[in-house]
């Protein structure tokens, strides 16, 4: 009887603790209202984009085929956490199993690394278009940009095979409260009774790796775009190749500024409290904000947007 009670309060297979937004707040209704209405609008914007893409020949170009790969990691990344974290306020309960957060880890860590590397691969598609257009069908086709999806999946997808099993199989002997609306992986490290100080340094090396790649990647094609640009000869092609570039960096700046104070900065810059408004930032309001940057401001969709409007209220009065 004792083992098990050992077993019980030293392996990670017992319930954890979520302790969440919620608790922090004074208005813990109107929060969750809040949070469920953003939660339906990043599932109504991305998958509208989404059917857009798909629906208008004129969108079904290498750099609306990842806008819609975007569109679909967001809404499986708001997906993963926000729906637990509003059943859990409803229904008064706060626990998640030990399976279901090495899950919901996983997940979250694999689409967090697929999106930063998709972004690497819109940041290569603007430069080739950019600066080889000639070349662009052929250096951009559909085979290439399949690859280049697939590529960005599978080294998310390492990320999460990396993090998830070191970090669930740590001793957690003392409290079970996650500081957190989700199970992040810094988070749940510190419940661990034992030393994680190389887990932490080998996960910092691991991200500065992860992000140096897609940052370099990006970093070198607006290069080469700004360089590009500035030889244009024509005001119209200075302003199109601005517009469709500042779109992509906004998103960049957003997603990657988060990140880099999530797993790069030391824990003395952390508290509980920073560690979820900046998880609230680009978890629940980064998949809202990318489909307003890549439509609001792009030409192509609004016109999609308008033909399909057309169509709809012409379909309407001939019913009549």
């Amino acid at each position: 009887m004792a083992s098990v009670t050992w077993m019980a309060n030293h392996t990670g297979w017992s319930d954890f603790i979520l302790v969440g937004l919620f608790r922090q707040s004074k208005h813990p209704a109107l929060l969750c209202v809040v949070i469920f209405v953003v939660f339906l609008v990043a599932l109504s914007e991305n998958a509208f984009l989404i059917f857009l893409i798909h629906s208008d020949a004129h969108l079904h170009t290498p750099m609306y085929f990842f806008i819609s790969q975007l569109s679909f990691m967001d809404m499986v990344y708001i997906s993963v956490t926000v729906p637990k974290m509003l059943l859990d306020q409803v229904m008064g309960v706060n626990k998640i199993s030990a399976p279901a957060c090495g899950m919901q880890m996983f997940l979250y860590v694999t689409l967090a690394g697929s999106e930063f590397f998709l972004l690497a691969a819109m940041a290569y598609d603007r430069y080739v278009a950019i600066c080889h257009p000639l070349r662009y069908p052929v250096l951009m086709s559909y085979k290439v940009c399949l690859f280049l999806a697939s590529g960005c999946w599978f080294l998310g997808s390492m990320d999460g095979f990396m993090f998830t099993p070191i970090t669930m199989t740590f001793p957690f002997c003392g409290s079970r409260e996650i500081y957190h609306f989700f199970c992040e992986v810094p988070a749940v490290l510190k419940l661990s009774c034992s030393d994680t100080s190389i887990v932490e340094i080998f996960m910092y090396l691991c991200c500065v790796l992860m992000l140096l790649f897609p940052v370099t990647i990006i970093a070198s094609s607006y290069l080469c775009i700004l360089l590009s640009i500035h030889r244009m000869n024509t005001a119209e092609g200075r302003k199109k190749a601005f517009a469709t570039c500042s779109s992509h960096l906004t998103a960049v700046i957003l997603f990657s500024g988060a990140a880099i104070y999530t797993y790069m900065l030391p824990s003395s810059y952390h508290t509980p409290e920073k560690d979820m408004m900046v998880s609230v930032f680009y978890t629940i309001l980064t998949p809202v904000l990318n489909p307003l940057i890549y439509s609001l401001r792009n030409k192509d969709v609004m016109g999609a947007l308008k033909k399909m409007l057309t169509v709809g209220s012409a379909f309407q009065k001939t019913m009549k």
